[in-house]
């Protein structure tokens, strides 16, 4: 007979099965946050190139939600924007949203959709949610940082891109945006 052969009560069981279900979720956790910082200081010093792979494993990192329901929403997500569907996009963020409120990547995800739709007010709602969630959350800072340019906030723009690039130097299109609103935010030296 193995350790959980053992002849319990179903109600002492069901309480046993939750703790250690739990205490491996929480091990898996902590695992996963381990390797998302050394992934982090990896990208800090990381190459254009190197830099690039590394952003790609954090990435992968976060769109593992952990439940089957949950990425299944995310694929379909996913799909529908791939094929420039953002009102589907944003209905099936919304049931993942609404199945998985912790899944950071569900609340990106819905803001993206409302970003191509032009809803910036709700796009940044979204990545409001999703920073709260995964304050490291590049592509939500970078798409934060778009949305506050587009309205004509470069001084906010500006600093969410340094924001960034603290994060993951290497990230070219923030370079780029932060050398084009250099000259507006701070002027030009004399």
């Amino acid at each position: 007979m193995g350790i959980l052969a053992v002849d319990l009560k179903p109600a002492v069981g069901a309480i046993f099965l939750s703790c250690f279900l739990s205490c491996v979720a929480a091990f898996t956790a902590s695992a996963d946050e381990a390797s998302l910082d050394s992934l982090f200081q990896t990208l800090k010093d990381a190459q254009k190139t190197e830099a690039h792979k590394v952003a790609r494993e954090i990435e992968m990192v976060w769109s593992q939600s952990g439940s089957a329901s949950a990425n299944l929403l995310f694929k379909r997500g996913e799909k529908a924007l791939t094929d420039e569907k953002p009102e589907l996009a944003v209905e099936h963020f919304t049931a993942l949203t609404d199945h998985a409120p912790a899944f950071a990547e569900g609340w990106h995800g819905r803001a993206r959709a409302f970003f191509r739709l032009g809803e910036y007010g709700l796009a940044l709602n979204d990545l409001k949610q999703t920073l709260a969630l995964n304050p490291r959350h590049f592509d939500a800072i970078y798409g934060l940082a778009a949305i506050l340019e587009q309205i004509k906030k470069p001084e906010e723009a500006y600093d969410a891109y340094k924001i960034l690039l603290n994060l993951y130097p290497a990230h070219e299109k923030s370079q780029a945006a932060l050398a084009r609103l250099e000259r507006r935010v701070n002027g030009t030296n004399l």
